[in-house]
C-alpha cells in the first residue's frame, strides 16, 4: 500500500479503482469471497492514512467505482440487444452506474469521517449504511451488495437473522479484522473472525433429503432476446414450451417464464385451449402482458387451472426504471425515449393488487417477476406466509456472463432469508428449484431449452428475518455507529 500512498492523488484513485475491480471477484459467477475480503482490507489500509474527510470520500468513490464497474459489467447487455437503436447508450450506462453507485460509498464514508476519528472505522460504518441506502432510495438497486459474496458459502445462513445487510456487515467487519491483523490488533481481529466462524458453524443446514412434495415442471424455452418477439420465431418458442409441457407424466404444477406467451392476455384469455391441452389438467403458471380498460399495460403472471380457466393474475409491482418505464415518460416519449423492455407508449404500469396467488392443489405462492426478486425487504411484506416463492424471469436481457448468475444467486438468498423454497423459471436460464436453505436441487443450464420435473421442498418455520425484516440489522448498525462516535468523536474539520 505504500506505493499507492506515495503517488499523486490521480494515481492513487486509479490504483484504488483497480483494487475495487478485484473486490468484485467475490460476486457470482466467480464467488471468490476471499479476494473481496483481501481487497477491502487493503483499501482500509489506504484509508487509515487519509488525513481529511474529503480524501476519505474520494478514495471511497474510486474504490467503489472500480468495484461496481466490474461487478455490474453486465449492465451494458440490454443495450446490445438492439444495437442500432440503443447501443450508443451502453458506455454511458456502465460509466454512470459505476460512478453513481460509487457516490453512495463516497458520501457515507465522508459522513462517517465527520464523526469517527479513525478513518478506516469511519469507512467501515459508511459502507454498511451506503449499501442499505443504495437498496432503498430512487426505487432501490440492491445488486452486487458487499454481503452477496457469501451466498455460495456457509455464512449465508446468518441471513435468516438479518438478511442481506447483516451479510454486508459481516463482509466489512471481516475485512477490518484482516486489516487489524496486519497492524498487530490481534485480540479484536481474532474475536471478530471467531464470531462469524462460530455463527457459520452452528447454522450449518441439515443434509439435503429427497422430498415427496408436489412435482413441479420447470419449462425453459431458451428464446434469445433478439428473437423472442420476432414473428418469425415467437410461435416456434411457444410451440416448444407446449411440446415440453405435454411430455411425460402429468406434474402437479407447470411453470413457464416471464412473458412466455407472446400475445396480450386480452386476446387469448377466451381461448387457452392450446395451453390447457398441453397441461392436461395440471395448473399452469405463465408470464404474459396485458392491457386494462384504461389502456395501461402490465407485465403479468397468470395462474391457469383445468379447462383453461384463469384462476389468478398478478401484475408486476416493482418495475425497472428506464427498462420497463421512463420517469417522466410522457414528456420523454415525445422524443422517442422509451424503456428497453416496453412494447408500447410510455411503458408498463405498476400492479396494485394483493401480492399473492393461489395455485390449485398446492396453496399460496408469493409471485415475483424478474427484477422483483432482488428486493429482500419487499419479499417480507406479504399478508400471510406462502407455501413457496414463485419467480419467473427473462434473463436473456442480462447476457451470458455475470448477470444471469448474479440474479440466480440473489434468488437463492431470498429463499434463505424467508425459509421458503423457490421455484425459479427463466427464459434462457438458469431455471432452478431452490430449497429453503438456498441449495439448488435441480437446474436447467443457461442457453438450454429443456423441462425438468422436481419435487417442491417443504417450507421451514418463519425465520427471524421473515418476521422482523431489516429492523434488527438497522438497530445493530445504529448502535455500532453510536458506539464508535462516542469512542472516537472529534470536532468537524
Amino acid at each position: 500500500m505504500g506505493a499507492i500512498l506515495a503517488r499523486s492523488a490521480v494515481y492513487r484513485r486509479v490504483a484504488l479503482a483497480v483494487l475495487g475491480g478485484l473486490a468484485g471477484f467475490g460476486q457470482a459467477p466467480h464467488d471468490l469471497w476471499y479476494i473481496t475480503v483481501l481487497a477491502l482490507a487493503a483499501f482500509l489500509a489506504v484509508q487509515s492514512k487519509a488525513s481529511t474527510s474529503r480524501t476519505i470520500a474520494w478514495n471511497a468513490w474510486a474504490f467503489g467505482a472500480g468495484y461496481f464497474a466490474f461487478s455490474l459489467r453486465w449492465i451494458i447487455e440490454p443495450f446490445l440487444v438492439d444495437i442500432a437503436r440503443h447501443g450508443w447508450m451502453a458506455p454511458f450506462a456502465i460509466v454512470l452506474m459505476a460512478a453513481g453507485a460509487g457516490l453512495f460509498w463516497a458520501v457515507f464514508s465522508y459522513l462517517g469521517a465527520r464523526i469517527i476519528r479513525r478513518a478506516e472505522l469511519a469507512t467501515c460504518v459508511g459502507l454498511i449504511w451506503a449499501e442499505i441506502v443504495r437498496s432503498l432510495v430512487f426505487t432501490g438497486f440492491p445488486w452486487a451488495l458487499l454481503g452477496h459474496v457469501w451466498i455460495d458459502t456457509g455464512l449465508v445462513h446468518i441471513a435468516t437473522i438479518g438478511g442481506p445487510h447483516l451479510l454486508t456487515l459481516a463482509t466489512v467487519s471481516i475485512a477490518w479484522a484482516v486489516y487489524a491483523l496486519s497492524t498487530g490488533m490481534w485480540r479484536s481481529a481474532v474475536a471478530i473472525l471467531a464470531l462469524w466462524a462460530v455463527l457459520a458453524f452452528i447454522m450449518v443446514p441439515p443434509p439435503q433429503t429427497t422430498d415427496d412434495g408436489p412435482i413441479i415442471r420447470l419449462v425453459q424455452p431458451n428464446a434469445p432476446q433478439h428473437q423472442k418477439w420476432d414473428p418469425a420465431y415467437r410461435d416456434m418458442f411457444l410451440n416448444r414450451m407446449v411440446s415440453m409441457t405435454g411430455d411425460g407424466a402429468v406434474p402437479d404444477l407447470i411453470v413457464w417464464p416471464e412473458t412466455a406467451v407472446p400475445f396480450l392476455l386480452n386476446y387469448v384469455q377466451s381461448d387457452l385451449s392450446l395451453l390447457d391441452e398441453a397441461a392436461r389438467g395440471a395448473p399452469l403458471v405463465f408470464g404474459i402482458q396485458r392491457r386494462d380498460e384504461m389502456q395501461r399495460y402490465f407485465n403479468s403472471l397468470v395462474v391457469m387451472g383445468a379447462g383453461g380457466t384463469v384462476h389468478d393474475v398478478y401484475d408486476k409491482r416493482h418495475l425497472v426504471p428506464f427498462g420497463e418505464y421512463i420517469p417522466g415518460g410522457e414528456l420523454l416519449g415525445r422524443f422517442g425515449i422509451r424503456g428497453l423492455a416496453t412494447t408500447d407508449g410510455n411503458g408498463f404500469a405498476s400492479g396494485t393488487g394483493t401480492p399473492m396467488v393461489t395455485v390449485p392443489g398446492i396453496g399460496n405462492a408469493l409471485p415475483l417477476i424478474c427484477y422483483e426478486g432482488i428486493f429482500a425487504e419487499e419479499v417480507t411484506t406479504f399478508p400471510e406466509r406462502p407455501r413457496m416463492l414463485l419467480l419467473i424471469t427473462n434473463d436473456a436481457w442480462f447476457g451470458q456472463a455475470a448477470g444471469p448468475y448474479q440474479h440466480l444467486a440473489q434468488a437463492r438468498l431470498r429463499a434463505v432469508e424467508q425459509g421458503l423454497p423457490m421455484v425459479r423459471v427463466a427464459n434462457t436460464g438458469v431455471s432452478a428449484m431452490i430449497d429453503p436453505y438456498g441449495r439448488i436441487g435441480a437446474a436447467i443450464p443457461l442457453n438450454t431449452h429443456d423441462a425438468i420435473d422436481v419435487p417442491l421442498p417443504d417450507a421451514l418455520e418463519a425465520t427471524i428475518y421473515a418476521r422482523w425484516g431489516d429492523w434488527l440489522v438497522f438497530l445493530v448498525n445504529a448502535l455500532l455507529t453510536l458506539g464508535l462516535y462516542l469512542k472516537f468523536h472529534r470536532d468537524r474539520d
